[in-house]
């Protein structure tokens, strides 16, 4: 089944210790931590120091999205605070293959990512070096939004590539993903289920997780 990743980006961070707690109590293994630079795209959010902070109080696997302009510049900074896959955006880097392979040399897990409008033939030559792919479902930069439908076919184009093509990555997806869109999704191939404002709402982690994964099985 895929498996879900909690984006913190819509949790309350004046209990954030806490709310991380409860998803792992849960059974989660996964948590994905977006990086915004106010540039990339129009947000800012936070950078190594709380990330580092985090990973002393969780064993949660920590899946960080860089959405920032020239990623390379940090990925020391990331790796030591904590990441265990490090995403960076095919948009955002001028050397793409020489800054996924730079992430893979420290020995931990590499991803690309591509925007709603960047087709799957732009990072075709890099998909050998990935640990998983992130196909953006909203233009990045802000949760809540409403799920893109086209980007279903591209999760499907992926998918096909990878089985064709026997590769190992992950399929990961990012953007409005909630009880109605993630049973479509996971259909379509996606692997890891990126959800913010679909976990966090109301406070009521425990039972909007549930929610999500009886959906994934098509029982809602």
């Amino acid at each position: 089944m895929a498996q879900i990743a909690p984006s913190i980006l819509s949790a309350d961070f004046s209990c954030l210790r806490e709310q991380i707690k409860r998803v792992e109590e849960t059974g989660i293994n996964y948590l994905h931590l977006d990086i915004m630079d106010g540039h990339f795209v129009p947000n800012i959010t936070f950078g190594p120091p709380v990330i580092k902070k985090l990973k002393s109080h969780t064993g949660l696997i920590f899946d960080v999205h860089l959405m920032i302009e020239k990623p390379e510049r940090y990925i020391d900074d990331f790796i030591a605070a904590g990441a265990d896959i490090l995403t960076v955006h095919s948009e955002a880097c001028v050397h793409l293959h020489r800054t996924m392979q730079s992430i893979k040399d420290q020995g931990i897990k590499v991803g690309v990512a591509l925007n709603p409008a960047t087709p799957i033939v732009n990072i075709l030559h890099v998909l050998d070096l990935a640990d998983l792919v992130l196909i953006m479902s909203v233009n990045p930069g802000f949760g809540g939004q409403k799920f893109i439908s086209s980007s279903l076919d591209k999760i499907n184009e992926l998918a096909e590539i990878k089985e064709k093509h026997k590769f190992n990555f992950i399929i990961e997806v990012d953007g409005g993903i909630n009880p109605n869109t993630i049973s479509k999704v996971a259909s379509a191939g996606a692997e890891l289920l990126v959800a913010g404002s679909a976990v966090f709402k109301e406070n009521q982690i425990e039972e909007n997780i549930a929610t999500l994964q009886k959906s994934i099985l098509g029982l809602i």
